[in-house]
């Protein structure tokens, strides 16, 4: 297990978001100009299957939504966090359950506890970064590593 926080592992990110083919995302919004909405349509506009984890919604960006990770029937390759540090531990706890194989902490988003939870369960960590982000990042460089 690794784990990245405030300056991450570049290959830690690169190997999680290349290997992920399912994204659970807790805490989408149904609002689409929301950052979590935005993202999610990021990730699988890029071809990542999103499935969304929200209290009330039945449907989001074409998908099924479920009210917890510890409800969702299949694992997931990645759980992406958009909800308040004090959530996380609870969050990595059903991630860990469910056979998750990473726990992704959005950017503002840091829990020591959380952090701790992922490294005994054997999760892969990252907390403080977005994804969409990361990804982007990844896309450029490969774009440059082609051109040379």
């Amino acid at each position: 297990m690794q784990m990245s926080q405030q300056h991450p592992d570049t290959g830690l990110t690169a190997r999680l978001l290349a290997r992920a083919r399912t994204i659970a995302v807790v805490g989408l919004s149904t609002d689409p100009a929301k950052p979590s909405a935005r993202v999610a349509a990021y990730l699988q506009a890029a071809g990542y299957r999103v499935i969304p984890v929200h209290p009330t919604a039945d449907r989001l960006l074409g998908e099924r939504v479920y009210r917890s990770v510890a409800d969702l029937p299949e694992p997931v390759d990645l759980v992406d966090v958009f909800r308040p540090a004090d959530e996380a531990p609870e969050i990595v706890r059903q991630a860990a359950a469910k056979g998750a194989r990473a726990v992704w902490l959005q950017q503002g988003i840091v829990s020591a506890e959380a952090a701790a939870l992922a490294r005994e369960a054997g999760l892969d960590y990252v907390q403080d970064r977005c994804t969409a982000i990361e990804h982007g990042h990844l896309a450029i460089q490969a774009r440059q590593d082609l051109q040379q």
